[in-house]
C-alpha cells in the first residue's frame, strides 16, 4: 500500500507543479501584452504612457487654441443675410421690384446695409452700416424687414 500512495503523491506533485508552471507561463504572457513589448519593463511602459500623456495634453491644448481662435473669427463672418425686393414707385410704372435691400450680419449684429433704387433712368446705391443690429442712419421698411429676417437666418 506504501507504494500505491507514494505513487499517488507522487503524481499529485507532479500534477501541481505542472499546473503552477502553466499558470506562471500564462501570466507571463498577460504581463508581455499589457507592456506592450516581449522584453519591456513595468517602469518602462509606465514611462511609456506618461510620454503619451504629456503627447495628448501638448495636442489637446494646441487644438483648444485653434479652436478659439476659429471661433473669434467665425463670430467676424457673415452669418445672416437676407434680401428684399420692392417696387419704390408704385403704381408709377416705373422701377418694377428691381430695387433691393439686402442685411449681411454676422453672430453679433454687426454688419452693412446694401440697398438700391432703381428706375429707368438711374440706379441709386446704398450703404449703411449696422453696429448691434442697429443703424446710425435711418432705415426704410424694406432695410428693416431685411435686417430682421437676416437675424432670425441666424443659427
Amino acid at each position: 500500500m506504501n507504494l500505491n500512495l507514494e505513487t499517488f503523491l507522487m503524481i499529485c506533485g507532479v500534477s501541481v507543479i505542472l499546473l503552477l508552471l502553466f499558470w506562471i507561463i500564462r501570466l507571463e504572457i498577460i504581463i508581455k501584452k499589457l507592456l506592450g513589448s516581449k522584453n519591456g519593463s513595468l517602469d518602462e511602459a509606465i514611462k511609456n504612457l506618461r510620454d503619451n500623456t504629456e503627447i495628448l495634453k501638448k495636442h489637446a491644448q494646441n487644438t483648444t487654441d485653434k479652436l478659439e481662435i476659429v471661433d473669434k473669427k467665425l463670430k467676424k463672418t457673415i452669418s445672416g443675410n437676407e434680401t428684399i425686393r420692392f417696387n419704390p414707385f408704385k403704381g408709377t410704372g416705373s422701377g418694377s421690384n428691381q430695387s433691393f435691400a439686402t442685411a449681411l450680419i454676422n453672430s453679433e449684429g454687426d454688419g452693412v446695409i446694401i440697398s438700391t433704387i432703381y428706375s429707368r433712368d438711374h440706379v441709386s446705391i446704398f450703404s449703411k452700416p449696422i453696429k448691434k443690429m442697429v443703424s446710425e442712419y435711418e432705415l426704410t421698411e424694406e432695410e428693416k424687414s431685411a435686417l430682421q429676417k437676416a437675424k432670425e437666418s441666424i443659427i
